[in-house]
């Protein structure tokens, strides 16, 4: 199986990781807050969006940061943004504000940007470089 040449990243818009982010905060925008109760969109919608917005937004700021640790700081506050996304969407799907359809494309989404969220971690731990203290014990 041969795989397909990866485009080298020279911004963050190139990670794939917040590629997924974006269509999560996109579904969560376009999708889920119109389908809302005028009422709910001022307290869980906000919620919603400002999760939605901070998974994107922790992955830019953490590749602007040019540092393994801190940029691996930012994506797990990511990671946990689009955790949050989900308790919300629950919490509609629970209180009977979203539709089962629209709760099953949000977890699947979700699930995708903690995944490529994960394996851009794992990336990060490997990349970053050894320091000679953890090299003389070996």
């Amino acid at each position: 199986m041969q795989s397909t040449p990866r485009q080298p990243i020279r911004a963050f818009e190139d990670l794939e990781c917040w590629q997924q982010c974006r269509r999560l905060r996109l579904f969560v925008a376009q999708e889920v807050l119109p389908v809302l109760p005028k009422e709910e969109r001022y307290r869980l919608g906000d919620q919603l969006l400002r999760a939605g917005r901070s998974s994107t937004a922790n992955i830019a700021e953490g590749y602007g940061r040019f540092h393994f640790l801190e940029n691996a700081k930012f994506c797990s506050n990511a990671r946990a943004s689009c955790w949050e996304v989900l308790d919300h969407l629950i919490t509609g799907h629970d209180e009977h504000l979203i539709s089962d359809e629209l709760m099953q494309r949000g977890r699947s989404l979700v699930e995708q940007s903690v995944k490529l969220l994960n394996g851009y971690l794992r990336y990060l731990q490997r990349a970053q470089p050894v320091s000679p203290k953890a090299r003389s014990a070996d």
